[in-house]
């Protein structure tokens, strides 16, 4: 970490620039503290190689978790408090830690997509969150397929054994009765053994963890269950206070499917009217999966929210994403490619945060093939850094808004609508 800024007020007679941020994590079980770990490590070592001031402290203000840091960036000194906006206990919640409701989970998400179509029009976007989709269920039903050849092994070498010793004992006929109820408990015994030393190694292979995702959204048909929605109520209620707190700056981020419920959480925030004379409003998504809940037939309160999110002037939305990430939906644009976008369609701004070009090349082939690992990499250092930079974002002295005014939009990005489901609440 380059020179802290402990006495920054001290050093400087400008005043800092002040910023609210809240942090919507996707899909996570894990409490937020790893969060504040990320931001820790990963800024300082961006701060050692872009060469600017950060320095993190412990969150003064109220809330349910979060840190408070001091960067000095270019144009002057800012201060921000970061706010996780913990919902990992409703993710808990949906996890399921049998292993039958887990492949009932797996038979009804693949029907969702399936049935619906929302399958197949996804693989006209991007084929690698498709592919992150169908990984879980393939995996678990190879898991499953060897499971059953273990049993049916265990199956037959029992019934070899025990007909053989049994049938001095009882007779051929009674030996080979016992023998197959022998042999089929100690069948299913295998198949049930190998299920759980399966399971027990998910930390490796996220079969469960991204069937639980995936089953999560499919659940409701795309609509938000009822303890997810009064959470997001709580969220806005915390955003809409922060407009009333005198800061330069309120910067929602949402990251994976934390995105989906941040369009949701401000555009509801946005309808209830803003607090007279607030500061400026940003959001900032960051690899967005919204096409796979937004393509759902009953995900119509999402589409609403992406339509009039998209057209509203008192927010700045800008969307990043990269084509290295395969469990994003890359340069999508999430209302265009929904069929939600309104002819006024302003938001958001689609940039690639590239990183086949910020990342130098032996970093680039030390994470190319850890896709979970990439999936977090917006949130992470760039040892070849452009004009995406997290930690400038959120703790610099510019606006979103300042930041991105004369950028535009990536060439790359995919507008076409190619969901099914256009109809919204």
């Amino acid at each position: 970490m380059t020179e802290p800024v402990s006495d920054l007020a001290s050093e400087t007679e400008a005043e800092p620039f002040r910023r609210r941020v809240f942090y919507i994590p996707g899909y996570d079980p894990i409490h937020p503290r790893r969060y504040r770990e990320l931001y820790r490590k990963e800024g300082a070592e961006q701060a050692r190689i872009s060469g600017y001031g950060l320095d993190l402290r412990p969150r003064t203000g109220k809330g349910a978790y979060g840190w408070h840091v001091l960067g000095r960036i270019g144009e002057g000194p800012a201060e921000a408090e970061i706010e996780g906006l913990v919902w990992s206990d409703i993710v808990r919640g949906s996890m399921s830690n049998s292993i039958p409701a887990t492949y009932w989970q797996l038979l009804r998400t693949a029907w969702a997509y399936i049935a619906s179509g929302a399958l197949f029009r996804l693989m006209k976007l991007r084929k690698g969150p498709v592919i992150a989709a169908l990984y879980p269920i393939v995996f678990l039903l190879i898991e499953m397929l060897l499971a059953l050849v273990f049993g049916w092994v265990c199956l037959v070498v029992t019934q070899i054994l025990t007909s053989s010793l049994l049938s001095p004992l009882t007779g051929p006929v009674r030996a080979l009765v016992l023998s197959a109820l022998l042999a089929l408990a100690v069948g299913t015994a295998g198949v049930i053994l190998a299920l759980h030393w399966f399971k027990a190694r998910d930390g490796k292979v996220f079969a469960y963890y991204l069937m639980h995702d995936y089953a999560f959204s499919a659940r409701f048909g795309g609509a938000n269950p009822p303890e997810l929605e009064a959470r997001m109520a709580q969220f806005g209620h915390a955003i809409r206070e922060a407009l009333t707190s005198g800061v330069d700056e309120v910067l929602v981020v949402g990251h994976s499917s934390g995105a989906h419920l941040g369009v949701s959480i401000l555009a509801d925030l946005i309808r209830a009217g803003l607090p007279a004379g607030h500061p400026p409003l940003a959001f900032l998504s960051l690899g967005q999966v919204v096409p796979m809940v937004s393509f759902l037939p009953k995900a119509r309160r999402l589409r609403g929210d992406l339509a009039y999110l998209s057209a509203r002037p008192e927010i700045t939305w800008v969307d990043v994403t990269a084509p290295g990430d395969g469990c994003a939906f890359a340069l999508c644009d999430p209302v265009a490619v929904s069929g939600a976008a309104p002819p006024d369609q302003r938001w958001p701004l689609i940039l690639s945060a590239a990183f086949t070009q910020t990342l130098s090349p032996a970093r680039w082939k030390e994470l190319r093939w850890r896709f979970f690992r990439l999936h977090f990499q917006y949130l992470c250092a760039f040892d070849r850094p452009g004009d995406y930079d997290y930690f400038q974002i959120t703790a610099g002295p510019l606006t979103l808004a300042e930041r991105y005014r004369n950028r535009p939009p990536s060439k790359s990005r995919l507008t076409r609508a190619v969901n099914r489901f256009t109809d919204t609440e």
